[in-house]
């Protein structure tokens, strides 16, 4: 027997699934990196044991998953998602030369495909080397014309599967089995086309190989394929006489037979697994299971006690009788899948309780610390300095409760990143409203604030557009915006300079910063390095124009020294940062200028990082995280009195925090991320790495999708509490700040509470796993990624200083 089966990045999913026979749950999703060994019994480990030689060559996935089945392997690298040679060259070089030896009963070869066909008819012949070969192609899943397959759409959960035998069919089987469609191909043969479910392809498999089921499969073994293994499907119509009435009573009788084996099994696991699952099925469900079971081995038990005196009657007493045998099998077999489908996924809730308590205290525990804040150091929530709800307070509270209920909906959490952009916009309405209101001449901020708005809604909607059938991706360069006439070389050209154009206008408005005196001592040099690191980039870039590079730069500099070069730049920076920060002596008492310093020096030490990995989007979207980032800070000193400087009195309006965060929110969609698996961006964590090492990717990654939408803007609220008329006494700064922070982080947390009732509410729903599971994953990590960024930000302007307290209230 030979498998071939097409490479992909994450596939040990469909590995369980297709060698177990059982239902993979969702939590199986985190073996798809760094997967361990299948430690459940399956199709690789009973073929061992049953004394076959299997072989194996390609991606070594299969090689982690089963690391002590082969008897000879020839894995090879799959998860550089650049490289689409390594693996299907090494299985062409081994395939072809172990398709004329004996030494194998069942070879694998996972890779994209190559024909095999060829060399197998050649040898078919009756005692050739493969007159018993069974020729299975096939694939774990599907994927989208843009190579997506982490989601749950139909041309990602469904594949194809070719299969042939090399026998003679000397007879048909009965139509009721035989679901295969009939249609021509361009030579005009007849081709028949059928479906099978992945979960019974180990027991059908395991039933041609004739070796036990695996235990803890509950699949059915397929008609069609057991009938072409065993060289008994008629591919040129079924005989309704009973002129072949020897050869189909034989072949339903074996059909009968494995059936009858397959159903004991399943029965066994079914009442292992009630016996010794604390919640397992209810008493009525394995009743009606029992009794289907009951009635279909009573049936069989007659007919072969009859078969004999049935077998000199006609065919129209014979196969009745095998087909009604078959039949109760099926049924009990069916009425087990469904019942597996429908209640495999177990929600224990207890333990969903809580977690629920968990999340609400820490709200509680978030509400109380604000509380405290404000009043012990006299900071009010609005313009008027009172301690009532002000319109800024019940405006952020009603944005973050609009767009929490907005869970509730499957097709909202598909449209989040139009929900944050309208909601932002709406805030953005309300504060031009204000500026006229109180008289500031803040209309211009206003108006670019909508502008930058617009156009994240515009770069939204291309990336939402990437999730539908059918979209040419090719269309749009960059990734989100620009759309590139690829007959035309200048436009061609434009488009490609364009995204160093708009690096180099970052560069200089961090050289602004730093020459107007916002930076000084080593957060300025620190600033330095990162428009070093930007130039690096751009080199980076321009040699990959075509026009423009020469080969060896593309064969080193260009491809991988250059981005290593700009993370050891970013880790350079951010070491010295830490230590300056540890052993630093403060001699200045302009706390607010300090707070500005440190916020500058620490978000240009990521931003190259961050920039490098988004790829030619990055700087665009940077650029409009700047604009919008400063038009919140613009904004939301509208309201603060400029009386209260001196008064002890200071104001934080939740509002700006709140636009924060949402745009935050925005940036994650604009960049092309979307939460489902499909939506990371697997390319940039190979971005100046060929070879895949788990940790190191799985950083990159993990900046690349929350660099923009939590690095840059938790690192960046320190520029809130600059923009306020306060008092410079580090004191009340730094109060501010931590404010700041703790309404940062209830936002966060009041989010994932409302994403966890959602997914425990429609834990039943149709896209249960397809949407709602990924977007509490998505939240939970970025949840614990803020906690942990929001502790190292506080390590970082909270950290030691030197001067004695007194002297700096003094000051």
């Amino acid at each position: 027997m030979h498998f071939s089966h097409p490479t992909d990045i994450v596939a040990s999913l469909g590995f369980q699934g297709i060698t177990t026979g059982g239902l993979p749950t969702f939590i199986d999703v985190g073996n798809s990196f760094g997967a361990p060994a299948i430690t459940e019994d399956n199709l690789l480990h009973q073929l061992v044991q049953n004394g076959k030689r299997v072989v194996m060559m390609g991606d070594d996935t299969w090689m982690q998953l089963f690391p002590h089945h082969f008897e000879r392997s020839y894995p090879f690298p799959s998860f550089n998602v650049k490289d689409l040679d390594t693996v299907d060259n090494g299985c062409i070089d081994h395939l072809i030369p172990s398709l004329y030896q004996e030494d194998w009963d069942v070879l694998i070869a996972h890779f994209l495909g190559v024909k095999v066909i060829e060399v197998l008819k050649s040898q078919s012949e009756t005692g050739g080397l493969h007159e018993n070969t069974f020729l299975l192609v096939m694939g774990d899943h599907g994927q989208t014309i843009n190579g997506d397959h982490g989601g749950g759409g139909p041309e990602e959960v469904e594949t194809s599967i070719f299969a042939m035998s090399f026998k003679q069919p000397p007879s048909s089987i009965p139509s009721k089995y035989n679901t295969l469609s009939g249609e021509s191909d361009l030579d005009k043969k007849n081709l028949r086309i059928s479906s099978i479910q992945q979960l019974d392809f180990a027991a059908t498999i395991s039933a041609l190989l004739g070796i036990p089921f695996p235990f803890g499969s509950i699949g059915h073994v397929n008609p069609e394929l057991y009938a072409l293994g065993a060289g008994t499907l008629n591919f040129k119509g079924v005989v309704e006489n009973c002129e072949n009435q020897s050869k189909l009573e034989e072949w339903m009788l074996n059909y009968a037979n494995v059936l009858c084996m397959n159903s004991w099994q399943v029965k066994r696991y079914i009442d292992v697994y009630s016996a010794s699952s604390v919640i397992g099925f209810s008493s009525e469900d394995l009743f009606h299971i029992a009794d289907l079971y009951a009635q279909a081995a009573e049936k069989w038990v007659s007919h072969t006690k009859n078969f004999f005196t049935y077998k000199n009657e006609s065919c129209n007493t014979v196969l009745p009788a095998l087909e009604r045998q078959i039949d109760a099998y099926s049924n009990f077999l069916a009425s087990v899948a469904e019942l597996a489908r429908s209640k495999w996924t177990e929600f224990n809730l207890k333990l969903m309780a809580i977690g629920f308590g968990i999340m609400f205290l820490s709200i509680c525990i978030h509400i109380l610390a604000i509380t405290k804040v404000k009043r012990q150091n006299a900071i009010s929530f609005s313009a008027s300095g009172d301690s009532g709800i002000s319109f800024g307070l019940f405006l952020a509270c009603f944005i973050v409760a609009i767009r929490a209920c907005s869970f509730l909906s499957n097709s909202y959490i598909l449209e989040e990143g139009k929900v944050a952009s309208f909601l932002l916009a709406t805030s953005g309405i309300v504060k031009l409203r204000d500026s006229i209101k109180k008289k500031k001449k803040m209309v211009l901020e206003v108006i670019v604030f909508l502008l930058v708005i617009t156009i994240c809604r515009l770069t939204i909607e291309v990336g939402l557009s990437k999730q539908t059938p059918g979209f040419d991706f090719s269309k749009f360069y960059p990734s989100w915006m620009l759309r590139s006439t690829y007959g035309l070389p200048v436009l061609s050209f434009i488009t490609e300079i364009v995204p160093v154009i708009f690096l180099m206008l970052l560069a200089i408005f961090l050289y602004k910063a730093i020459s107007s005196g916002c930076s000084e001592g080593l957060c300025k040099y620190v600033a330095m390095g990162s428009i070093l690191s930007y130039m690096l980039i751009a080199f980076h870039w321009v040699s990959e124009i075509n026009i423009l590079s020469p080969g060896w730069v593309l064969g080193g500099i260009g491809r991988n020294l250059v981005p290593r070069i700009i993370y050891a730049i970013g880790f350079a920076q951010l070491s010295l940062l830490m230590f300056h920060q540890l052993f630093n002596r403060e001699k200045s008492f302009d706390w607010k200028k300090i707070l500005v310093d440190k916020t500058v020096a620490v978000l240009s030490s990521c931003s190259s990082t961050i920039i490098i990995l988004l790829g030619k989007q990055g700087p665009l979207v940077s650029v409009a995280a700047i604009i919008g980032g400063y038009c919140i800070m613009r904004l939301g000193d509208i309201k603060h009195d400029a009386n209260n400087k001196g008064t002890g009195n200071s104001t934080i309006d939740p509002l700006t925090v709140t636009q924060w965060s949402i745009l935050g929110v925005c940036l994650f969609f604009c960049t092309g991320h979307w939460c489902a698996f499909d939506g990371l961006r697997y390319g940039a964590a190979f971005i100046g790495f060929d070879e895949f090492v788990l940790v190191r990717q799985a950083i990159l990654l993990t900046i690349d999708t929350f660099g923009l939408s939590l690095i840059l803007p938790i690192f960046g609220l320190p520029f809130l509490v600059a923009c306020c008329r306060t008092e410079y006494r580090k004191h009340v700064i730094f109060t501010q700040l931590s404010l700041v922070y703790l309404l940062y982080g209830l936002i966060m947390a009041t989010t994932v509470t409302a994403t966890m009732v959602c997914v425990a509410i429609h834990r039943r729903h149709l896209m249960v796993w397809g949407l709602f599971a990924p977007k509490f994953v998505f939240d939970v990590v970025g949840l614990v990624l803020t906690d942990f960024l929001i502790c190292l930000a506080s390590l970082y302007y909270f950290g030691h200083n030197s001067t004695p307290q007194k002297q700096i209230d003094e000051k």
